[in-house]
């Protein structure tokens, strides 16, 4: 799901107004950010809301939170003290209810360059509606954890890495994350800077005792070595994609590992694409910003990446799905051509559509049959001369066969220098159905005047709806819109100088 900065608009008619709260009268600090909660399902579980005291001490800052629920009513609220290098937070909730502030800013203004550290998260128990920092851990080489309290500063890791690789030729590298069920897992290897070995997957229990240990790329070097990317793991199994490359060869394969043990479930062969394609299967980047690719079902995970062809370009699109049952893998492709041909005559075999515009992808959605939706953007790069532009989105359906059921084109007016017309997106009733928000900068028909469009599209049992409202500007305010409760969007309009902060739901008509 994505947001974006929506300016200078109201709604003049057609939403119909619901519930409202102002977010001055919340707290007396200045606001710092907001942003939308979900759950670890995708399903909205409310809001949260930032303000800043300043500083508090020669390492800390002063902040409050308050949670609001989906209707905008207020649930919590609490003063904390965060690390002086933090301007502001980004909340998300953890797989165990909790709400975590990331630092989604950093201010250094208030400390000295050597003294530039990145500030840590901080951990909201809802259920008690107190906040700690979060503990990080260090797994070291002498199988021992440490626990994290101070962030070392940027300076004092560059020195300790070069101290270590002095003595001992490499960097020993770990990580440390929580398991859902209780317990960490470490990841760890040797870096020897023009390549790393000796990697090692761990599972310890709650009282930081090894559980199982499995190990690979014993000794990799720089032309035989193994790569393990983790994709999903549930109560019973973990599944990855192992690499091995020999020389210029490359293979890749579906490891399904056991949760309990730790051993080799299933190593089968993942073929039928280019390797550029499975190597970039469980990751999406358009315009340098990640979309979230891959959605995980009872029965199944499916994931869609780019298609590249033997020339390493951009041909489409691919899915790869993971049958839970007997583990079976099924890669499928859509190409530019001929796939896209019959509906978009002009598009060539790397997306290029007309006049230099290619379909940028925007955003992806799942269904649980399989199917998948895609949606992009006509989208023609910056020249030496000439600024980037947008135009019409596409909208992309696909079968359960992952064959093209239907594609829409939305007409859109030319967008110069930005590339923020498509707002977000949301799944209703149940994530079997789809929203998208985007807007269109458009000449009135009866007054001739330019304005603001907002445009929702539905796609309900595989059928295309759109409802555009009308929306105009309005002078010295800002507004932002966020993903609201199923069948509302949540419109946030403020102005500094007037002190002006709030935000409301409006109940969509489709």
């Amino acid at each position: 799901m994505k947001k974006i900065t929506f300016l200078m608009f109201g709604l003049i008619q057609t939403l119909v107004l619901s519930q409202t709260q102002d977010l001055t009268a919340l707290a007396t600090g200045d606001h710092v950010g907001m942003n939308a909660l979900f759950d670890d399902k995708d399903n909205l579980y409310g809001y949260i809301s930032l303000y800043s005291y300043g500083k508090s001490g020669d390492k800390t800052k002063k902040f409050e939170y308050v949670v609001l629920d989906k209707n905008l009513n207020p649930v919590a609220n609490k003063e904390f003290e965060g690390d002086i290098t933090a301007a502001s937070y980004m909340g998300y909730v953890d797989f165990k209810g909790q709400i975590i502030l990331k630092p989604s800013m950093i201010d250094y203004s208030l400390i000295k360059s050597r003294e530039v550290f990145t500030p840590v998260s901080m951990i909201i128990d809802p259920k008690t509606n107190t906040i700690t920092r979060k503990i990080y851990y260090d797994y070291l080489e002498d199988r021992s954890f440490k626990e994290i309290n101070e962030p070392k500063s940027w300076k004092e890791q560059r020195k300790e890495n070069r101290e270590e690789k002095k003595e001992k030729g490499y960097n020993y590298i770990s990580a440390v994350g929580e398991i859902k069920e209780g317990g960490y897992f470490v990841i760890e290897y040797k870096d020897y800077g023009k390549y790393v070995n000796n990697n090692s997957l761990m599972k310890f229990n709650e009282n930081k005792k090894e559980v199982w240990k499995y190990q690979y790329n014993t000794n990799g070097d720089k032309k035989v070595f193994s790569t393990l990317s983790p994709l999903e793991k549930d109560d019973n199994y973990m599944y990855c994609i192992m690499k091995k490359v020999d020389d210029r060869k490359k293979t890749f394969s579906l490891l399904v590992l056991d949760m309990k043990t730790g051993k080799e479930v299933v190593n089968k062969p993942i073929t039928g694409v280019s390797d550029k394609t499975i190597e970039y299967i469980n990751t999406f980047v358009a315009n340098y910003s990640p979309i979230d690719n891959d959605k995980t079902f009872d029965d199944k995970i499916v994931l869609t990446g780019r298609n590249y062809g033997i020339d390493d370009y951009d041909t489409g699109f691919a899915r790869l799905m993971i049958n839970k049952s007997d583990f079976t893998v099924s890669v499928k492709t859509l190409d530019y051509k001929p796939d896209f041909v019959p509906y978009l005559p002009k598009i060539d075999g790397h997306g290029f559509v007309e006049s230099g515009y290619y379909l940028q992808t925007k955003d992806l959605y799942f269904m649980s049959d399989g199917s998948v939706g895609i949606l992009t953007e006509k989208y023609k790069p910056a020249g030496q001369y000439n600024a980037p532009k947008t135009t019409d989105l596409v909208y992309v359906y696909t079968d359960k066969d992952f064959k093209i059921k239907d594609l829409k084109v939305f007409e859109k007016e030319k967008t110069k220098w930005s590339n923020n017309d498509y707002l977000f997106s949301q799944y209703l009733n149940g994530g079997k159905d789809v929203v998208f928000f985007y807007r269109d900068y458009q000449k009135d028909e009866v007054t001739r005047q330019k304005r603001w469009n907002l445009f929702i599209n539905t796609i309900i049992d595989g059928k295309f709806k759109q409802e555009t409202i009308p929306i105009s500007e309005k002078d010295n305010y800002t507004v932002i819109p966020y993903v609201g409760k199923e069948g509302y969007i949540l419109l946030r309009e403020f102005n500094e100088k007037e002190k002006f902060n709030k935000i409301r739901l409006e109940k969509l008509n489709y």
